[in-house]
């Protein structure tokens, strides 16, 4: 198994970076809050996780080896795969995902495209003894840091995004204005803003404006 890869990042996509090791350029799958933090050319280190399938093998990548290990427990659940559990991830922390199934909270997990309300409850059994309690946390107190350092507000992963992928601050701050209709009617509807699908409307209207 490939527990993480480490080097200057090659290229990057909105759901892809390339992390040159050894020479060799290894494409890593990563959610939009990932790649928001990696820039061309610098060093990164990211936890990996690689799925085998028959015709495929897939390195998934994560700023930490906790969201690495949750990943993993996430497909654990019947119906998760490797692109709902990053999903999942994508949306929202490792311990935000602790606190919501630990408190049976639905909402936070039909947030997530792909996951209807009984999808959400399903989840929810079948996760309560795997995930386990928020890591340093304990009671209401807990509850309260975990909403804090919980994702930063969808604008600023867009943007962090947009930029990390060589777009100037004027360009990412247009593109995130285009679609903060999408974004709110979304939020509107489940709660949170799908950022993945909000980075890729975001290219698509930077692309026409070139």
């Amino acid at each position: 198994m490939i527990a993480f890869v480490s080097g200057p990042v090659a290229a990057l996509a909105p759901t892809t970076a390339v992390v040159e090791v050894g020479g060799i350029g290894m494409a890593v799958q990563c959610a939009p809050n990932t790649i928001a933090g990696l820039r061309i050319g610098q060093e990164a280190r990211l936890a990996t996780s690689l799925v085998v399938r028959e015709d495929s093998l897939t390195l998934y990548g994560f700023a930490d080896d906790d969201e690495r290990q949750v990943f993993e427990l996430l497909q654990t659940a019947s119906g998760v795969g490797p692109r709902l559990a990053q999903a999942m991830l994508g949306a929202h922390s490792p311990d935000a995902l602790r606190l919501a199934v630990a408190t049976g909270d639905e909402k936070a997990l039909t947030a997530v495209p792909g996951i209807g309300k009984k999808g959400a409850q399903k989840l929810l059994l079948e996760l309560k003894d795997k995930l386990g309690q928020p890591l340093g946390t304990s009671g209401l107190l807990g509850a309260q840091r975990v909403v804090a350092s919980g994702p930063a507000p969808w604008t600023e992963q867009l943007s962090a995004a947009l930029i990390g992928l060589g777009y100037a601050s004027r360009e990412a701050e247009e593109a995130v204005s285009a679609v903060t209709p999408q974004a709110e009617a979304a939020i509107a509807e489940s709660g949170a803003a799908p950022v993945p699908q909000l980075l890729r409307a975001a290219l698509q209207t930077l692309n026409r404006a070139r």
